[in-house]
């Protein structure tokens, strides 16, 4: 016959691994097996949640790694993009300062052009008024000696 037990067991612990039952009896042989699964359970559960925490540590510290790494070379690019923007804006500046003052020397070009197109239309109307006065002379040197001659 097997032995029964007058309370039921109650569990105890005297560590943070070690378990123990108390009892009138003692413990017997089905219970001490019982009592070491509920042991290396709790030696295994420890261990696999030591092992996790360590696994999602690392995880997160690698993580973190890539994180700053895609950050770094997301920065680089655009560190590297504003530089390119501030030459371009250098160049434009420059550009437009060549531009004006290309366009001041295009409008005295042009000045200068109208002037001498003017001054040219002048003398081709000066030559125009010699030859009319010209003519007029001719025409009136040639009724004078018809007068003369008369």
């Amino acid at each position: 016959m097997s032995k029964q037990l007058k309370y039921p067991p109650t569990l105890t612990t005297t560590s943070s691994s070690n378990l123990a039952i108390a009892n009138d009896g003692g413990a017997t042989g089905l219970e001490a097996s019982l009592l070491s699964l509920i042991h290396q359970h709790q030696i295994s559960s420890s261990s696999l949640r030591h092992q996790t925490e360590k696994s999602k540590k690392e995880a997160m510290r690698a993580g973190n790694r890539v994180s700053e790494l895609l950050v770094d070379a997301v920065n680089a690019g655009v560190q590297q993009s504003f530089l390119h923007q501030k030459q371009i804006e250098s160049e434009i500046r420059s550009l437009t300062a060549s531009i004006n003052r290309f366009h001041k020397q295009t409008q005295q070009w042009l000045a200068a052009s109208h002037s001498l197109n003017t001054a040219i239309k002048e003398i081709g109307d000066f030559e125009n008024w010699i030859k009319v006065i010209e003519y007029d002379c001719k025409s009136i040197t040639a009724a004078v000696r018809n007068i003369h001659q008369a």
